[in-house]
């Protein structure tokens, strides 16, 4: 048990370097973008940022899913490199398809917005970066399975280093605005291609196989509906405040989940990309249920204690980042969207029972709903509440999705969840921050020292709660024993090897 914890914290930690060096880029380049971009500008590239996101993760069909789903499955054992190339061909011809529809067809979306010409070449920019993201998911999904996290964090690093630099030079130097920024993600997405398609290539047999196809699609259908509702859960309110308010307020929001997105992608993103192909692993051997309910508690746990921390500092994050006053009041979002991002977390453990079955049809059913309800709730709030109402919408959904997806796995594969644990955890992080908040009239020394000592007594809490097992404090005891010994420090760094 605990060394399959391990070495799930250990993917996850490795692929969360990767995953760290794409959140700089929306957090380094927010001085460069505030000072040169207007908040109305930072909508419209909030918009198109997430419509990359979005048919990227659409177009792509589930078929990185499928592949990882199968590569372990006795009847695929022997067609894994026919696998991955049928796999290729198929995301392939959808990228071309998608190129040229994006070259004969970018006149006409462009002309329903305010300056045709411009967007014309916006779009045609997100095609072809959405083209190549459609093929490199593909071969990270690769990487993954085959546990190769070293090599995946280093490819991604050279691909935001690119894109930082670039921005710099597009942004500051060549002044040409959000074009800049689009050629810069089109030129990184690029060399990553580059630098995954020899690799990916010798990984391949070259037989097109379509029963492999078909069985993909067919696992991998549903999640285009997943996929679309998901995504649209959470950023389709960006297009809903564009059209009931305007770019400007989209541009708050847009900030305010982007600080707010940093549990995201450094925890949530990095334990999704490194805890599921080792869920297919151990999946129906010993013990497997407890993993899995062990592992949700302790994802949690990360989760509401990092969480805390982002919330407490999340203002004078902003305004340090910022260079524009205009942009400050996005940090009212901030706790609200982490929140929600830590039910959302949550949700990708209690979803395993709907993957393992094969049941991911329920998947697609619960996000579509929740996603009606979201919209429904957006149309209520935001007119009135703007992007806090947006905000709040946006937590409501998440908290709904999570027990529907709860209760619904469940039926297919029960798995005993500590649901006891989580409520204490919920219920110490909302004392706690509203402690922090009784802070806001303190210097900023006092106040930053007194958030500090509270996030930190967060663990210490819990444990006057009951909520740690007599083993698992046996085994923090022994780890602290171990880690303070200089000879185990030797030892350890003596052994440090690079796969």
């Amino acid at each position: 048990m605990l060394k399959k914890i391990k070495n799930t914290i250990k993917h996850s930690a490795i692929y969360g370097i990767g995953s760290i060096a794409t959140k700089l880029i929306g957090i380094v380049l927010l001085p460069l973008y505030t000072k040169h971009i207007t908040v109305s500008e930072y909508g419209i590239l909030g918009i198109l940022e997430i419509t990359i996101v979005i048919l990227a993760q659409v177009l792509i069909f589930g078929q990185p899913n499928a592949y990882m789903r199968f590569h372990n499955l006795n009847e695929f054992r022997e067609k894994r490199k026919s696998t991955l190339f049928t796999t290729f061909i198929s995301l392939f011809s959808i990228a071309i398809l998608l190129n040229i529809i994006g070259y004969f067809f970018a006149n006409n979306f462009a002309a329903y917005f305010s300056n045709p010409t411009e967007f014309t070449i916006y779009f045609k920019l997100c095609f072809a970066v959405i083209s190549l993201r459609i093929i490199n998911r593909l071969f990270l999904a690769d990487l993954r399975i085959k546990e190769k996290s070293i090599f995946y964090a280093l490819a991604n690093i050279l691909k935001i280093v690119v894109i930082l630099g670039l921005n710099i030079y597009f942004v500051a130097f060549a002044k040409i605005g959000i074009k800049g920024i689009l050629f810069s993600y089109l030129i990184g997405d690029g060399i990553l291609f580059l630098i995954l398609f020899p690799k990916m290539i010798s990984e391949m047999m070259p037989k097109f196989d379509s029963k492999i196809l078909k069985s993909a699609l067919r696992f991998g259908f549903p999640l285009i509906f997943a996929s679309l509702a998901g995504m649209l859960l959470n950023m389709g309110d960006r297009y809903l405040l564009k059209i009931l308010v305007n770019y400007e307020e989209v541009g708050l929001y847009n900030l305010g989940y982007k600080i707010a997105g940093i549990l995201n992608v450094l925890l949530i993103q990095s334990f999704a990309l490194g805890f599921l192909p080792i869920v297919y692993k151990i999946f129906q051997q010993k013990g497997d249920k407890r993993f899995y309910s062990k592992l949700q508690t302790y994802f949690v746990f990360i989760l509401f204690w990092a969480g805390l921390g982002l919330a407490f500092f999340s203002k004078e994050l902003i305004e340090t980042f910022t260079l524009n006053p205009d942009y400050w009041l996005a940090y009212k979002i901030v706790p609200i969207i982490i929140l929600a991002y830590i039910f959302g977390g949550a949700k990708y453990v209690v979803n395993l029972g709907l993957y393992l079955k094969n049941k991911t049809k329920y998947v697609a059913y619960n996000t579509v709903f929740v996603l009606i309800l979201n919209v429904i709730l957006n149309f209520l709030f935001i007119p009135k509440y703007k992007m806090m109402g947006a905000a709040v919408a946006t937590l409501i959904s998440f908290i709904v999705l999570y027990f529907i997806t709860y209760f619904t796995a469940n039926r297919f594969y029960k798995i005993p969840y500590e649901n006891m644990k989580i409520l204490k955890m919920l219920i110490l992080a909302g004392v706690l921050f509203f402690l922090s908040t009784l802070t806001a009239n303190l210097n900023i020394l006092a106040r930053i020292l007194i958030k500090i000592a509270i996030i930190f007594s967060f663990p210490f809490i819990l444990y006057f709660l009951n909520f740690y097992e007599k083993i698992e404090l046996k085994r923090l005891k022994q780890s602290w024993q171990k880690w303070k010994s200089p000879q185990n420090w030797k030892k350890n760094i003596s052994q440090i090897k690079f796969k």
